[in-house]
């Protein structure tokens, strides 16, 4: 069973009386991940939720998902009077501020933490040691994108939060789990879509400050008969911002070039991260897949797990 326990800015706690519908979705990354809960009215929720900050969702005893409360909803029907909890996970925290426009001439991954994720209270669990170069924070960029941008560029990777709330500088693990899909599982639901919109076949980057134009080809998408062209402008930039950036964008467009949406009759059936096997042979559907995006449901039709798997 799952209960919601909802922290206070002055230090109270409570938690949620026994759900009537509850969702909670995990992304891996942006968008972040979110949760919504409803239960009946309880009078005391008159003083606690307009002072709500944080919430934690366990599932029999383990925790789900921690993160920030966005809002709160009192709402009278002919079903009674219920009361509805919405909440992100703690990327929201890094996602809603700001960083001050930075230049780092050699960057660490410590350097990077102090200050873009330390000030809000996160607490982080360092999997890899990154550094690099020259990194530049733009004025207006989120504090999620001064971290994200520095692990992809010198790492090779996004960083993520755990259930637990705890940012993790290291590649999407997931929760260990190996999902395994086949004639014989009760699939509710099953779509596969394959898209060729929005994958870009060559990134031509141009510095016209220095006279430069430098492709970036995606050989792949090329072979295969794709053609689509961004032409991007960076004054003054070196060999290597001029790389990335082409082979960024790239990545970026072919990321779920590949989607298979799943519904299965019960909730938490994988996170993102982990891995899914897929044997159906009346749909000629079959391989290993990253899932991406899952969202388990409770509601009056019972629970149930909705993943999106893809080839990462």
């Amino acid at each position: 069973m799952l209960s919601i326990h909802l922290e206070t800015y002055d230090g109270a706690g409570y938690t949620l009386p026994v759900l009537v519908r509850w969702d909670l979705e995990y992304t891996g990354g942006i968008p972040c991940d979110s949760m919504t809960a409803t239960c009946l009215y309880d009078g005391e929720m008159a003083e606690i939720l307009p002072k709500a900050t944080r919430f934690t969702a366990y599932q029999d005893g383990r925790t789900v998902l921690r993160g920030v409360v966005d809002a709160y909803e009192i709402s009278l029907s002919r079903q009674g009077l219920v009361a509805t909890v919405e909440g992100r996970g703690m990327a929201a925290l890094l996602l809603d501020n700001e960083s001050e426009a930075l230049t780092y001439g050699r960057a660490m991954l410590s350097e990077i933490l102090e200050n873009h994720v330390s000030p809000y209270g996160i607490t982080v669990d360092r999997r890899q040691n990154v550094s690099g170069g020259k990194y530049t924070v733009s004025s207006g960029s989120s504090q999620w994108k001064a971290l994200q941008g520095f692990t992809h560029r010198f790492g090779g990777f996004d960083p993520y939060f755990t259930p637990e709330g705890i940012l993790v500088a290291g590649p999407l693990w997931g929760s260990g789990k190996d999902l395994a899909v086949n004639d014989d599982s009760p699939l509710l639901s099953l779509r596969k879509r394959e898209s060729r919109y929005g994958v870009i076949s060559q990134v031509l980057i141009q510095d016209k400050a220095q006279g430069i134009s430098h492709p970036v080809v995606n050989q792949a998408f090329l072979r295969a008969g794709g053609q689509r062209r961004h032409v991007l402008y960076m004054p003054r930039s070196t060999a290597e911002d001029r790389r990335y950036t082409g082979a960024y964008q790239i990545e970026q467009s072919a990321l779920e070039q590949i989607e298979i949406d799943l519904e299965l009759p019960f909730s938490f059936a994988a996170m993102p991260g982990d891995r899914a096997e897929l044997a159906l042979n009346r749909l000629n559907l079959s391989g290993q897949y990253d899932v991406v995006r899952s969202r388990s449901r409770m509601d009056r039709d019972g629970e149930r797990t909705e993943l999106t798997v893809s080839r990462r």
